[in-house]
């Protein structure tokens, strides 16, 4: 697949299982397994290691630079419950903002009053406009490689907790249904990574 061709898939890819399993080459299964984990854990640290600025921001842009099918390629076969798998979800869900950064506010702002919690939690500002939600979205990054990789990921979750509501509430039909519920499962799926990381049990 070429790079316009699932660039013109991106926008339901943060809500289809589908676009969350995008195929890549075939590789051999033991080898593909070990460098999804290498690769991510390797990009936590060097970030983390860094404490450079301008290391975080390329860091966060990643797929700016390299493409979400390089990282599709990857991580987005890796289980929803590992390192690789929760940094996938939130490149996509930062890729998701960009996108259609409209559309992502006006779901986030629909599900608000159904999630007061959870919006405090993620730590949109009011109201959250379309340039808001990709502050947002990009302070979680930062928070992966820069504070707490466990608060980022409980960020992330709250952020899809608010979207998934919203979208629930000013959409209709089975397909939109479909797509508010894949977002809660990635909620509850980067909800327990965060529990994970802080057992020492994320890889």
């Amino acid at each position: 697949m070429s790079e316009s061709d699932h660039r013109a898939h991106r926008r339901p890819a943060f809500f289809s299982e589908a676009a969350l399993e995008a195929h890549g080459p075939a590789y051999d299964p033991t080898e593909q397994i070990h460098v999804a984990h290498e690769t991510a854990l390797a990009l936590v640290h060097a970030g983390r290691a860094a404490s450079d600025p301008a290391v975080t921001r390329k860091l966060v842009a990643l797929v700016d630079d390299i493409g979400l099918s390089t990282l599709a390629e990857l991580w987005s076969q890796r289980p929803a419950r590992s390192l690789p798998g929760a940094l996938w979800r939130l490149y996509v869900l930062r890729e998701w903002v960009q996108r259609a950064p409209d559309e992502a506010s006006r779901e986030y702002a629909a599900g608000i009053r159904f999630t007061g919690p959870n919006h405090a939690v993620a730590g949109a500002a009011e109201p959250p406009g379309p340039q808001e939600m990709g502050r947002v979205i990009d302070e979680v990054l930062r928070g992966v490689f820069e504070g707490d990789l466990a608060v980022a990921l409980e960020r992330a979750s709250a952020f899809c907790r608010v979207v998934s509501a919203g979208r629930a509430d000013i959409s209709s039909g089975d397909e939109s249904a479909e797509q508010a519920a894949n977002v809660l499962v990635m909620a509850e799926d980067l909800t327990v990574c965060a529990r994970l990381w802080r057992a020492d049990a994320l890889d």
